[in-house]
C-alpha cells in the first residue's frame, strides 16, 4: 500500500447494524450513521452499544465510522448533546458530522466534519471552516463542477460531496418549508418533506397557472459517470444519501459506486482507496433497480432545466420506453424489455402515477394485473424487478483481507506468521518435539494446505511459505496456530488507531459577514458565542426559535420554477408579474434573484378570497 498516495473514500449510509455490515461488505470505505438523538434523520437513530458494534466490524477493514449529530441545538439540549457526543467518541467513532457550531466549543477529542447543513457553497465559507478546525467540509448538493474547483483552489481542507440519492431542493440548512407547515423542522431532524407535495402555481390575482403538480420535487442524483472529474477537482469523499433506505439499496448502490471508483482510481496512480479488503458482489450492480425518482446530474454542469419531477415524487425506477400497443388485458412496449411475472410497473398518466404488477409475459405481450393508466404513448417504468430483488436478498458477498502465511519448523519449535497488505504481522510460536516425517514432501504439502484455510474469517490466505525441514507437525496443532494467528491479526487490525485530525479553532479568524439573519438560525448560547468571537456583530434570533415563519424566507434554492417551465426572466418570458405557490392553506411568494440565478420562497400566509 502506497501511504503517500491521496486517499479516496466511498462513504455509505447506515440506518442500523444490518445496513452498516452490508455497506462494509459491499465495499464502503466509511460509514455515517446516527446516534440516539440530534441526528438529521430521527428514524435512523442507534444506541451507543450498536455504534460500538459497528465500529468493531468496520475497523477490521480500516473502514471509518462517522456519527451524525447534525441538527441545531437549543440551550436546554447542550448538556445532553455533549454527553451523547462523548459517549459516541468512547464507542470509537472516527468523526462527528455536525451542523451546530456549539459542538466546536465543547473541546471534543474527535475529528469534526462541517455538515452540508451548514450551507457550504462558497470558497470563503469553506476557508473559514477550515481555519475554525473542521477537518472536512461537506459541500452543498447544488454546486457545479466549476464551483467545486473554485472551493478547492481556495482551501486545503478535505472535501466531501454527495454523488447519489435524494436531493434537497433548498440549500441545506436554510430550508424552513417543513417548519412553516407544522412543528416539524428539517434543521431539527424531523423534515416532513413538503417539497414533495403537489402545489398550484398562481399569479398575483389568484389565477391558477399550473394546478396540482409537484413543482418543487426534483429527481435523484447520480454522478457515478463523473467520479473521475470529481477526483481531479479535489474531492476526497463520495457520499451516498440514504440513511432511511433498506439493505437491498445499500448492497446495490454501494457495490455500483465501489466498481466505478475503482475504475477511476486505476487510471490515477497518485490515488488509492481509503480502506482495505476486496469485495466481489455476486450480482451485477445497477442503481436504476433500487429506489430512484429518475436520475439526474442536477447542476453539475451548471444551472439548467429538466431536473424536476413534476408528475410524481415517488420512485419510478428504470425507464422501459413507451407503450406502443394496447389490447384487451395486455400491452406491448415500443422496444423489448426483459420483464417477468411479479415485476412492478408504473406509468405516467395525466392523472398522475398509475401502478400495477406483471402477471404474465407472452412473447412481446405483457399481461398486467390491471390496465389503469395503460394507453398508447404513455411512459412505462419498472419500479420493482423481482428477479434482481431476489438476487440482492440472497447475496452473501464476503469482504476479505488478503494475507501471506509463513511457517518455520525446527526440532523444538514451530513459528507461524501472518502478514496483511498494510504490513501488520503476527507470529504464533509453540515449543515441542518435532521429529522427522516419514514423507517429507507430503508433510510440507499438508502444512501448506492447513495454513491456506481461512474459513469464515475476514482473511483470505493468498500466499503460503513453508520451511519445515522435513519435520512432522500434527495437523491439529497447525490448525490451532492458524486460528490463533488470524484472530490476533484481526484484533490488531481493530485496535490500531486510524488517522484522526483533531484540529484547533483559530481564534479571531473573521467570518465573511458581520450579520446573521434569522434564516441563518443561531439557536443557542454556545453558537452565538462562536459567531461573535469570529466578528459577527449582529445576530438575529434563529428562525427555528420563532412561533411563526410568516414573512420570512423559508427556502432559497439554485432550482428555479421559472427556468423549469421555460419562463426564465432572462429569456423573454410570457409569464410576468408576481407568482405564488399554494398547497392547502399554505401560500408562498416566489422571489427570483436573477443576478445569483436563485429562487426563494417567502411565507405569505393564507390568502382569503
Amino acid at each position: 500500500m502506497d501511504s503517500s498516495a491521496r486517499t479516496i473514500e466511498l462513504l455509505a449510509p447506515a440506518r442500523d447494524l444490518e445496513a452498516a455490515v452490508a455497506a462494509v461488505d459491499y465495499g464502503a470505505d466509511a460509514l455515517y450513521m446516527g446516534g440516539a438523538r440530534f441526528g438529521a434523520r430521527h428514524a435512523a437513530g442507534n444506541s451507543v452499544e450498536t455504534i460500538a458494534r459497528v465500529v468493531e466490524y468496520a475497523h477490521q477493514y480500516g473502514v471509518r465510522v462517522h456519527a451524525t449529530l447534525n441538527t441545531l441545538l437549543y440551550d436546554d439540549e447542550l448538556e445532553a448533546a455533549e454527553r451523547q457526543a462523548r459517549e459516541l467518541i468512547a464507542a470509537g467513532v472516527d468523526a462527528l458530522i455536525v451542523q451546530d457550531p456549539a459542538f466546536r466549543r465543547m473541546n471534543l477529542p474527535v475529528e469534526l466534519h462541517a455538515s452540508t447543513q451548514m450551507c457550504n457553497r462558497t470558497p470563503e465559507q469553506t476557508r473559514f471552516l477550515e481555519r475554525c478546525g473542521y477537518a472536512r467540509v461537506i459541500l452543498e448538493r447544488a454546486l457545479s463542477l466549476d464551483e467545486i474547483r473554485a472551493i478547492r483552489a481556495a482551501s486545503g481542507v478535505e472535501l466531501e460531496c454527495f454523488v447519489h440519492g435524494a436531493i434537497c431542493v433548498g440549500y441545506s440548512g436554510r430550508c424552513f418549508l417543513s417548519r412553516s407547515m407544522s412543528e416539524r423542522s428539517g434543521n431539527r431532524g424531523a423534515c416532513s418533506q413538503p417539497c414533495r407535495l403537489p402545489y398550484d402555481l398562481k399569479d398575483g390575482e389568484g389565477r391558477t397557472i399550473v394546478r396540482g403538480r409537484h413543482l418543487l420535487s426534483v429527481r435523484d442524483l447520480n454522478l457515478s459517470a463523473r467520479l473521475g472529474e470529481l477526483i481531479d477537482a479535489g474531492i476526497s469523499s463520495f457520499k451516498i444519501e440514504g440513511r432511511l433506505k433498506e439493505v437491498g439499496y445499500i448492497k446495490n448502490v454501494v457495490a455500483h459506486y465501489r466498481r466505478e471508483i475503482d475504475r477511476a482510481l486505476r487510471t490515477r496512480p497518485g490515488f488509492r482507496r481509503a480502506s482495505e479488503g476486496e469485495s466481489v458482489p455476486d450480482f451485477r450492480p445497477d442503481p436504476a433497480k433500487s429506489f430512484t425518482r429518475g436520475e439526474s446530474e442536477y447542476f453539475f454542469d451548471g444551472r439548467r432545466r429538466g431536473v424536476a419531477s413534476f408528475d410524481t415524487p415517488k420512485a419510478v425506477g428504470e425507464p422501459l420506453g413507451r407503450i406502443a400497443e394496447v389490447g384487451r388485458g395486455w400491452f406491448r412496449l415500443e422496444k423489448p424489455a426483459d420483464l417477468a411475472p411479479g415485476d412492478g410497473l408504473c406509468f405516467l398518466t395525466p392523472a398522475g402515477l398509475a401502478g400495477t404488477n406483471v402477471n404474465a409475459v407472452e412473447g412481446g405481450r405483457i399481461v398486467p394485473n390491471r390496465m389503469e393508466g395503460i394507453v398508447p404513448g404513455a411512459g412505462a417504468f419498472r419500479n420493482f424487478d423481482r428477479r434482481f430483488s431476489l438476487r440482492l436478498e440472497r447475496s452473501r458477498t464476503r469482504r476479505v483481507i488478503p494475507v501471506r502465511a509463513e511457517a518455520e519448523v525446527a526440532a523444538d519449535r514451530i513459528a507461524v506468521r501472518f502478514t496483511d497488505g498494510s504490513g501488520l504481522t503476527v507470529e504464533v510460536v509453540r515449543g515441542g518435539e518435532f521429529p522427522m516425517a516419514k514423507d517429507e514432501r507430503k508433510m510440507e504439502e499438508t502444512l501448506a494446505a492447513q495454513l491456506a484455510r481461512s474459513g469464515e474469517t475476514i482473511f483470505e490466505v493468498r500466499e503460503v511459505s513453508v520451511a519445515c525441514g522435513g519435520r512432522f507437525v500434527p495437523v491439529s496443532l497447525v490448525a490451532e496456530l492458524r486460528r490463533e494467528g488470524l484472530e490476533r491479526l484481526r484484533r490488531m487490525r481493530i485496535e490500531r488507531p486510524l488517522e484522526r485530525r483533531i484540529l484547533p479553532e483559530e481564534c479571531g479568524v473573521p467570518f465573511p459577514k458581520e450579520r446573521l439573519a434569522a434564516e441563518e438560525n443561531v439557536t443557542n448560547r454556545l453558537a452565538e458565542a462562536f459567531w461573535r468571537d469570529h466578528g459577527v456583530r449582529r445576530i438575529e434570533r434563529g428562525l427555528d426559535l420563532e412561533r411563526s415563519t410568516l414573512g420570512h424566507e423559508v427556502m432559497r434554492s439554485a432550482y428555479c420554477i421559472r427556468r423549469e417551465l421555460g419562463e426564465c426572466l432572462r429569456e423573454r418570458p410570457t409569464l410576468r408579474g408576481d407568482l405564488f405557490l399554494k398547497h392547502g392553506t399554505h401560500r408562498y411568494r416566489l422571489v427570483f434573484d436573477c443576478p445569483r440565478c436563485e429562487m426563494a420562497l417567502v411565507d405569505a400566509g393564507e390568502r382569503r378570497r
